[in-house]
Parts: C-alpha cells; structure tokens; sequence
C-alpha cells in the first residue's frame, strides 16, 4: 500500500502554499494561477463533493468529460485523493464530470462544471438529477478529507495510453522542482500525468493551448519556464 497520486499531490504543494504552482491560459488569453494553499482548497472542496454528494470512494469509476482545464487537474486530483479511478474515454462510468450537460451517453451520475474562473452556477437549467458544481462545490470544507491508501497495483488513470496503476503514475513524478510549459494539445491523460508527476516532485506548471512559436518564447521568459515538452 502507499500514499494515493492525489495525496502526495497535497502534501507537496502544502510545504510551500503561498508559491504559484498552475497558472493556466486559455484560448482568449483569461490567466489564472493558483498557489498551492488555493489549489489543495479546490481539492479538497472537490474531494468532499465526490465523497458527500455521490457517495464516491476507493475504486469509483470517474469519467472527465472536459476540456484541458484548470478545473479538469483539480477534479483528476480530487478523484485520486479519495481512490476513486479517473476516466478519459467514452465508456460508462459510475459518475460523469461535463461542462456540455445532456449530452447523449454519459451514464452514471452527472455532474455539469462551468468552466469560468467566477462562475457561481452552471448557468442555465440542467437535465433532472445533474449536479451544479459551481453551485455546489464551495459549501464543502475547505480540509481535505483523509485520503484513501490504495494497493500500487490498482487502476488510477484510463485514457488514450491505456491503464495506469498507482504505482504507474508514482513513477512518473520528476524529483526536480521545474517551472513546466505543458500544452493542452497534448492527450488530456497524458496532460494530467505530466502536471500530476511535476506537483507531486515540487514544481509548478504552466497550461496553455498551442501558441505559435514567438508567444511561446515570450511566455517563457515571462513565466521564467524552465523545462517543456515537446510539441504534439
């Protein structure tokens, strides 16, 4: 047994709370950036959500029907902190995390997200028995809850590359405490690996979506990134 991918996550960014460790830019430009003290907050009001509203837990298939997000990394963290198993596909699942509500297929519980940093609800009316996370989510405790030790054998993450045990994702985590540009074109699996490994090692990440070379290199400077992938 060991400490869960999500749990390491907090105990990292904790060390140092007020140091920045996502900023993210979306297609409009709108920044955000959280430090570690706001990113474990959304994690825990996240993971007290799942156990609370949904009866989530150890083994719980979660699937994040979203885009490449700030929201979508806290959500991955969230699931992974009570043991529950983060879905990047297409098959049922026991909960369904979305920002486009109703649409055909999605199984299991749903849950509509609104991805605006200042949202306070989704915005308009929701299917019968959907979630409002915006609505929602800040009522929960601002503490995470214990979080759920897992075997390193189990299921943590189904996408694009496959399953990923525990043990998997524990691997992957870069001990250097790197700025890292990850860019949303990547697989939305392998993107939340690749933040997942690079909190959990002590460093801070930068997302953003594919910018042409010249915005790339004045980002860089700007958010004195030091380490980047290479380009999907």
């Amino acid at each position: 047994m060991q400490e869960n991918p999500g749990a390491q996550v907090l105990t990292t960014v904790l060390k140092d709370p007020g140091r920045p460790r996502i900023t993210w830019y979306g297609p409009d430009g709108e920044r955000v950036e959280l430090s570690g003290a706001v990113l474990a907050n959304w994690v825990a009001k996240t993971a007290h959500l799942l156990i609370d509203e949904l009866d989530a837990g150890p083994g719980t298939q979660v699937r994040l029907d979203l885009p490449a997000h700030w929201r979508t990394v806290v959500w991955a963290l969230a699931c992974w902190h009570i043991g529950a198993v983060v879905r990047i596909d297409d098959e049922p699942a026991d909960v369904v995390v979305t920002d486009q509500p109703g649409r055909g297929g999605t199984g299991g519980a749903a849950v509509a997200v609104a991805l605006p940093a200042l949202a306070r609800t989704f915005g308009t009316a929701l299917p019968a028995g959907t979630l409002d996370y915006a609505a929602t989510v800040l009522g929960h405790p601002d503490t995470a809850p214990p979080s759920a030790v897992r075997d390193p054998g189990a299921t943590a993450l189904v996408g694009t590359g496959g399953h990923l045990t525990v043990a998997a994702l524990d691997a992957q985590v870069d001990r250097s405490p790197v700025r890292r540009l990850v860019r949303t074109t990547r697989p939305l699996d392998e993107l939340l690996a690749t933040v997942r490994a690079t909190l959990a090692g002590g460093g801070s990440v930068v997302i953003t979506d594919g910018f042409a070379a010249d915005r790339i290199d004045a980002l860089v400077k700007s958010e004195r990134i030091d380490a980047q992938e290479a380009s999907a």
